[in-house]
Order: C-alpha cells, then sequence, then structure tokens
C-alpha cells in the first residue's frame, strides 16, 4: 500500500491558517477572538450561528447591561448570515464596535465596558461585575489595590486615569 509522499500513516498535511490583520490589533490579540470565535463553532465549520452566539454569550454573564456585546451580536443577527459566521465577518464585528483600543475613541468604548452604571467612573462594583464576566474570581482586596494603583484618587478610575492606563506602554 503506498502513502501520500512524505507522509507517515495517521498525518495530515499541514493545513494553512489564513492570516488576518486589522490596524490597532496584535497577532496575539487576533488569536484570542479567533479563539473565542473557536468556542463558539461548535460543529467546527468555520462558521457560527448568530443565535446560538447570543445563547453562548448569556450564559458567560454577558447581560443585557452590555449594550455593546448585545449591539454588536443583533448587527450580525441577519437575513445574510442565516447560514452563519465567518471568522472574518466575526472579527470585522468585533473590531468595528470596540474600534482601534489605541485611538481616544476605541478606549472611550472599552471604559463604557465598565461604566456599566455611566457614573464616568470605574468604581469597585464596575471590577467586580467585569472580572465575575471574564470569570475572575478576585478578592475583594485585590480589586481595591487595583484602584489603589490606578485611580488618581485611589478609590475610583477616571477616564483619564483609564486612558492613562491603556496607553502606557510598560506596567510597574
Amino acid at each position: 500500500m503506498e502513502r501520500g509522499r512524505g507522509q507517515a500513516a495517521g498525518q495530515r498535511s499541514p493545513i494553512r491558517r489564513r492570516v488576518f490583520e486589522r490596524p490597532g490589533l496584535t497577532e496575539d490579540e487576533i488569536e484570542e477572538i479567533r479563539e473565542a470565535f473557536a468556542l463558539f463553532d461548535t460543529d467546527g465549520n468555520g462558521r457560527i450561528d448568530p443565535r446560538e452566539l447570543k445563547a453562548a454569550m448569556s450564559s458567560l454573564g454577558f447581560e443585557s447591561k452590555n449594550p455593546t456585546i448585545y449591539a454588536m451580536i443583533a448587527d450580525l443577527d441577519t437575513h445574510e448570515n442565516a447560514n452563519g459566521i465567518d471568522f472574518e465577518h466575526f472579527l470585522e464585528a468585533i473590531t468595528d464596535k470596540l474600534g482601534n483600543k489605541e485611538s481616544r475613541e476605541g478606549i472611550t468604548r472599552i471604559f463604557e465596558l465598565f461604566d456599566d452604571d455611566r457614573s464616568s467612573t470605574v468604581n469597585i462594583h464596575n471590577l467586580r461585575r467585569v472580572a465575575k464576566e471574564l470569570g475572575e474570581t478576585m478578592s475583594a482586596d485585590e480589586l481595591r489595590e487595583m484602584l489603589e494603583r490606578a485611580a488618581s484618587n485611589g478609590e475610583e478610575i477616571t477616564f483619564e486615569d483609564f486612558y492613562f492606563i491603556m496607553t502606557k506602554k510598560t506596567f510597574a
């Protein structure tokens, strides 16, 4: 029995991954988005159903308090996407909604995801909610320490504090 040239039994030929680039996103960030996409692509066909995405996001704790996420899903839940959303379309939707994380507008959008009570600051309650949504278990002491380090007043993070943190190139 003859095998394909250079391939041992049971080996597959390497699959070439399409390279995606987005301004303001690193390769690692795009890879993280690809991994999130793969979580929702349960049958591995390279497409996700917008209704399944909505259910999955709800099960992950992204409640209706997060209007940016729900607006993104609503934008994807169209007749054209009835057969599912491919990764390129998913990546485009995420980057369109969140914007360039290095632009002031992009950072404003991210800040608004934290500031769900629209107080124009990020407090311990906002941090606790975001940590929970991301599946992080953080003690009250850890959250207070984050605020003490990040907030100019030691208690609440203003947009200017947040912008400074997001644009800072190194962390001590």
